[in-house]
Formats: C-alpha cells, structure tokens, sequence
C-alpha cells in the first residue's frame, strides 16, 4: 500500500514537472507576449518576466519592441526633370502595439518594406535632381509621413526614414563635375579681378605720393636695388633714372616750340625756314597750306611816304610830284598843238 502511495505520489510529481515545463514561458524586457487561447487572442498581453500558459490550449507569440533598422532597397526612377537616379533608404521604427502588430498584419516587417519601397519611387518622380543632392531633409521627412500613415494602422510607428545614397549615371556625374569646375573658374577670375583693382587703385595712391615727393621714388629705387643685390647675382640692371626721362622730355618739348615759333617769323617775310627732321607732317602740311594761301602783294608790301623818299633821294625830280622850291620848265614838242595825235613826229632814232 505504501509503495502505491509513493508510486503514484512520483508519477503525480512528474507529471506536475511537466505541465509547468510545457506551461512556463519567459518575456523578455525588450519583449511583449500576445497569447491566442484557442485561436482568439487573450484579453492581456503578457508583460516581461515568467508567465504560464496552458499547454495545448494556449500559444504565446512573442513581438519585438525595439527601434529596428531596415535597409530599402535601392529604387531606380526618373526625377521631375527627367534624370535617371537610384536611391536607397534607411528605415527605423519600432512597435508601439503588440495585438495590433500580430493581428491587423501578416508580417509587419515584410509590409513596412514594401511601403518604403513605393513611398521612395513616388519621393523620386517628384522631386528634382537638386532637392535630391542638397535637400534629402525635407524628403526625408515627406517619406517619413508617407510611410508612417498606413503603418500606424499595424500598431508600427515609424522612427525615422533616411536617404543614404543618390546614384547618377557616369554622363551626369561628368557634367556635374564640369559645371562645378566652371562654377569655380568663374569665382577664381572674379577674386582675380577684385585684387586686381584694390592693387591698381593702392598702386595710383602710391604713385601720387611719389609725384609729390620725387625722394621717394628714389628711395623705392634703391629699396630694388637692394631686392635684387640680395640675390647674387652677377649681372646687376640698374633701371634709367626717371628724372632724367622727364628733364629730355621738357627740353624736346621746348626746342620743338622754339622751332615753331622760328618757323612762323620767318614765313611772314616770304622766307620759308628750313623744317626740323622730326616735325609732324600734318603740321608741316598745315603750315605750307598757311603760307600758299596769302597772296604776295599783302606780303611786307608797304606805302613810302613822299616826305622819306626825298631824304632819300635828294636832286632827283619826280615826275608828276610838285616840289616845294622847285620850278620844273615846260618842254615844248613842235607840232604838238593843234596836230592831231597820229601826226606827232617821231624821233628818227626810235625807227
């Protein structure tokens, strides 16, 4: 009797063992359970830590409640001005309803998948190439939105949704990189252009103050001189002194004025002076134009008064021209009154 007893107290035992073997489960922190007795889901979902169940009866499905990150596969599309691209994403969300995530979806990592899938092809037909390089966080968060409507309905919230790389074909990257080169190029010339002005206006400055103090072109002379003695070098150019330049240039100037003015006193007389070798030949031209235009009888021809010419010329009589003092005879020609002009007798010497 006794050994019945034990016998059957050993086999309840063990059959106790395994009922809570079968019955016993365990949560996870990170986890939740949602158990189906017989098919219908039970009116809790079973929190962290030890749990039973009742085998046969029961099954538990444990959800994961952690941030998963989901790759996109890459999207090939054409953008709104008509550039082939392909994009892939980045998807991070996580499960905020447990009975939802088993019930309402098949595989809810499958269909939040293919919804960022879709959600990246139609981000890529509307947008432009530009907003695609420069401007992936409003797209982000447009494709954020896009996903994350249908998949609240899943008890899935989405975290956040990342483009990770935009491919372009080899033409469109070539003519991208010329674009940037040009783009470049142009800052280069304009930064060029600017120096260029600030040296050419500091550069006059400087020049003013030398003109106004010639020492200090001397100086700066002498600065150059020293630059370029610093060197060692055997041959040493000295440059021509530019107070000299301008000294030959004032005694040009003058010998050609003086030259000028020789030229004009002497054509007034009728004597043409001889032209300098380096005068112009529109001023020669000019002048000779000046000269031929007056007429000679205007030229230095001028009225003697009587009273000079006889200081001049004493004990010559002029004819015609009365002398005071001077009684000038008539001179009687036979024949001449009274006989026509034709019959005056002429000299037999004129024959």
């Amino acid at each position: 009797m006794v050994e019945e007893l034990v016998t059957t107290g050993v086999a309840l035992a063990a059959a106790g063992a395994v009922y809570v073997m079968a019955a016993a489960r365990v949560v996870k922190q990170y986890e939740r359970g949602v158990v189906l007795r017989l098919g219908r889901l039970a009116s809790s979902v079973r929190e962290p830590g030890f749990t039973m169940i009742v085998p046969i009866v029961d099954r538990l499905r444990k959800v994961n409640m952690q941030i998963v990150t989901m790759p996109v596969p890459a999207q090939e599309g054409i953008t709104r001005d008509n550039v082939t691209v392909r994009v892939d994403a980045v998807v991070y969300f996580k499960v905020v309803d447990a009975a939802d995530a088993i019930i309402r979806v098949e595989d809810y990592r499958f269909a939040v998948s293919q919804v960022a899938q879709t959600s990246l092809r139609s981000i890529i037909g509307k947008s432009d190439l530009d907003d695609l390089l420069s401007n992936r966080e409003k797209l982000n968060q447009g494709l954020e939105v896009m996903i994350d409507s249908p998949a609240l309905g899943w008890g899935v919230q989405i975290d956040r949704v990342e483009i990770k790389d935009v491919s372009l074909p080899e033409t469109m990257k070539r003519s991208m990189a010329r674009q940037a080169e040009a783009a470049r190029d142009r800052r280069a010339r304009v930064i060029n252009a600017d120096a260029e002005l600030q040296a050419s206006k500091k550069l006059s400055e400087a020049a003013q103050q030398m003109a106004d103090q010639p020492a200090a072109l001397q100086l700066r002379l002498l600065q150059t001189v020293v630059a370029v003695a610093a060197e060692k070098n055997s041959t040493l150019v000295l440059p021509f002194p530019v107070e000299l330049l301008r000294f030959l240039e004032r005694s040009g100037l003058q010998a050609q004025a003086q030259t000028q003015a020789y030229e004009r006193a002497r054509g007034g007389n009728g004597d043409r002076a001889p032209e300098p070798a380096d005068a112009r030949p529109e001023e020669r031209l000019k002048e000779r134009m000046t000269r031929e235009d007056v007429p000679r009888e205007a030229v230095s021809r001028e009225e003697i008064p009587l009273d000079a010419a006889e200081e001049e010329l004493p004990g010559i009589e002029l004819p015609g021209v009365e002398v005071p003092g001077v009684e000038i005879p008539e001179v009687e020609v036979p024949g001449a009154e009274g006989a026509p002009r034709d019959e005056v007798p002429r000299d037999d010497t004129s024959k």
